[in-house]
């Protein structure tokens, strides 16, 4: 229940109003809408992989739409150059200088699709941006718009002509959302609504970069109680405590744990989580219902596990599973 010596959040209705605008455009999605508004909140980039023909493209471009905020498109191939994704120096006969010719990452939502289909030397084109909100160009430092999100989209590695994210960049992802296909009353839903040569449906914004910021102010509030974020901790150390030698030889499953970017991340997303859902303090659900989208990407596997076909949600799953949980968090 809400504190009374706390204002209501907002959540809800600000989610709602999102979430309206979007379907008009994907159909079902639910749980990744979800997680998107989260990162919104957290001030998070969010990393989406799913099979080609899933609409992760276009539920990033739909969101930017409906948040009213300068959206950039950055289609990553094999081809592409630093350059094409951060500017570059251009020389001006006019002034006879060199003047900086700033590239698509200047935007307050960068959608980079298929970033795994780009060597890493683009893929790490993004890691100052990402993290410090800026970009160097020619040795002056120019900050990115406020805010400013990466929302990536990436199709399995196991698929043709695709690259693994280096781990440096990986971290630096809020989430990792891993995107499913319809279930069969959804599609059937998409075939009725667009079976059909038609204009697509046209969004129109309901929120703004503006009020995102105020928005956190909110988020900043949502109570966590010291044993709640024990539980964070204990969550993202138990990663680590796998990757230590085990006894008598026996084969590790995980090769490294997760960082404490992590513990940051899974703290900060869990009261973007409770504010989204009308509630001002943490519940440790909640922490357990972020888990696998916070740490599925920032834990390495040996090539034991991969052997047994094991998976990090299986890893994630199994120290949710054997990490106590407090009984209250208000």
């Amino acid at each position: 229940m809400l504190s009374a010596s706390r204002s209501a959040p907002t959540g809800p209705v600000w989610s709602e109003k999102i979430r309206a605008e979007v379907a008009k455009a994907v159909i079902g999605q639910d749980a990744v809408i979800e997680r998107l508004l989260i990162a919104l909140l957290a001030n998070g980039h969010v990393l989406l992989e799913g099979m080609p023909g899933l609409a992760k493209t276009l539920l990033v471009k739909s969101l930017g739409t409906a948040l009213g905020v300068q959206c950039e498109r950055i289609q990553f191939t094999p081809d592409l150059l630093p350059s094409d994704v951060v500017g570059t120096m251009i020389f001006s006969p006019k002034d006879a200088a060199f003047a900086p010719h700033r590239g698509p990452i200047f935007a307050n939502l960068v959608l980079a699709d298929e970033i795994n289909r780009a060597p890493a030397k683009v893929q790490s084109a993004l890691l100052e941006a990402m993290q410090e909100r800026q970009v160097t160009l020619g040795g002056t430092t120019h900050p990115l718009p406020k805010p400013f999100f990466v929302m990536a989209t990436q199709n399995p590695v196991e698929q043709e002509g695709t690259y693994p994210l280096p781990e440096a960049q990986t971290d630096r992802f809020l989430f990792k959302l891993l995107v499913d296909y319809p279930t069969l009353a959804e599609e059937t839903a998409m075939m009725s609504r667009w079976g059909q040569v038609t204009k697509s449906p046209a969004l129109q914004p309901v929120s703004s970069g503006d009020e995102l910021l105020q928005l956190r102010a909110q988020v900043d509030a949502v109570h966590v109680a010291p044993a709640v974020q024990a539980y964070v901790l204990a969550l993202v150390r138990a990663t680590r405590d796998l990757a230590k030698p085990l006894p008598n030889g026996k084969a590790r499953h995980v090769s490294y744990g997760a960082s404490p970017r992590a513990s940051l991340a899974l703290y900060q997303s869990a009261k973007a989580l409770a504010w989204l859902r009308g509630q001002d303090f943490v519940a440790p659900s909640l922490v357990q219902d972020l888990a696998a989208d916070v740490l599925r990407h920032r834990i390495g596997l040996t090539y034991e596990a991969e052997a047994e076909n094991l998976t990090t949600d299986t890893i994630v799953a199994q120290v949710v599973a054997q990490t106590p949980m407090p009984t209250s968090g208000a």
